[in-house]
């Protein structure tokens, strides 16, 4: 088991590494990083300008100061100007990956009389500032949207989405499995069938669709019932039945659903299982089958796809935490996004893939236990 569970780990931080790289090369494309200067200096900067200002910011490759000269003094045409500038492939992508990682020194820039630099945050002097600044030393990028520490946005949303999963889970896990295995327990009943099209239904229905159904049903001053009086963003502060239900109701019905039917094809399968039949004629009472003989093994599979959940509901959470204006990792994403802010974007990449690779991680070792029949060499 430990040789399995350390070439998982291994595995795991390689594809964290391959993942990390590729969100890295996609938000530093050069339109991204013009985005980026320009939102940052002024909308009409010139290609000169905006290469200028990367190249200061340690983004892309130093401009040739003889163009600058020559576009200062209008000795050249902007289209000229803008033809010279290098917008394609920047060979320093890598560098800046690696100082991103914290394997590579970050850069530093002195001009006019000021150092400036990756590890230099505001105040700090030059001299303070370490040689190693990435995410291996702790240190995550600073934001140009929150004007902090990419670190400590993370820290404070991702606590924020935190609470609002583990209620999620609390409520989706425990009802879909007895959902699930009340369908199962008798195939093809009514019951079944009843519980089954529910499932179907919540599965299909996306979090956009009903977390506006429910915001005009339950909380609409204009047609709404008005039964859920709080606002979401309230939740963050102080959480209770009146703003955080419809949130976590949102986001824990499209999960149900699926966990509903895995759970129900598995229970249905067991109950025809031989041991079952066997129980059976022995006179076994039929709530003794599920409860002892039928359920622990009807469960395997479901737990699977449960520790599965996880990177899925990553989706659902920018959508409802945006839709509810609950100020989370997926509120957070969608405003980096929209601001191009590329060091927070990255920061919460890195979230979502550890999120991802540690739920896998504990999904295979916890198959391992509960399935007598899988072998680890």
């Amino acid at each position: 088991m430990g040789m399995f569970i350390l070439r998982r780990v291994g595995v795991m931080a390689l594809t964290a590494l391959c993942l990390t790289f590729i969100v890295f090369v996609m938000t530093n494309l050069y339109p991204n990083l013009e985005k980026l200067a320009k939102s940052e200096g002024n909308f009409r900067m010139h290609e000169v300008e905006v290469a200028t200002w990367l190249a200061s910011n340690g983004y892309r490759s130093a401009v040739d100061p003889e163009l600058i000269r020559q576009f200062r003094a209008e000795e050249i045409t902007r289209d000229e100007a803008a033809a010279m500038v290098n917008t394609g492939f920047d060979p320093r992508l890598f560098r800046n990956y690696g100082e991103w990682l914290g394997i590579v020194p970050g850069w530093q820039l002195e001009r006019d009389g000021e150092i400036r630099g990756r590890c230099i945050l505001p105040g700090m002097e030059a001299a303070d500032a370490p040689r190693f600044c990435g995410i291996l030393q702790g240190y995550w990028g600073w934001s140009t949207f929150a004007k902090t520490t990419v670190g400590d946005v993370v820290g404070e949303r991702g606590w924020q989405t935190l609470k609002l999963m583990f209620w999620v889970m609390l409520l989706m896990v425990p009802s879909a499995l007895i959902i699930g295995v009340l369908a199962g327990m008798r195939e093809g009943s009514g019951l079944d069938r009843t519980l089954s099209t529910f499932s179907i239904a919540t599965t299909a229905t996306p979090e956009y669709v009903s977390g506006v159904i429910f915001i005009a049903v339950f909380a609409s001053s204009a047609v709404g019932l008005k039964w859920f009086k709080g606002s979401a963003t309230q939740a963050m502060e102080n959480p209770n039945f009146e703003n955080f239900l419809l949130p976590v109701l949102t986001i824990a019905l499209y999960g149900m659903g699926y966990i509903a039917r895995m759970t129900r094809a598995s229970m249905a399968e067991v109950m025809t299982a031989q041991y079952i039949r066997t129980a059976r004629l022995k006179g076994v009472s039929f709530s003794n089958i599920v409860m002892k003989h039928a359920l622990r093994n009807a469960l395997i599979a479901p737990f699977t796809v449960i520790m599965l959940q996880f990177p899925w509901l990553l989706n659902g959470v920018v959508i409802v935490e945006t839709l509810f204006n609950y100020k989370g990792i997926g509120w957070t994403l969608v405003q980096a996004a929209g601001n191009n802010d590329i060091e927070l974007l990255l920061g919460v990449s890195v979230v979502s893939v550890v999120v991802v690779l540690v739920t896998q991680l504990i999904s295979d070792i916890g198959y391992v236990y509960l399935n007598p029949r899988i072998s680890v060499t």
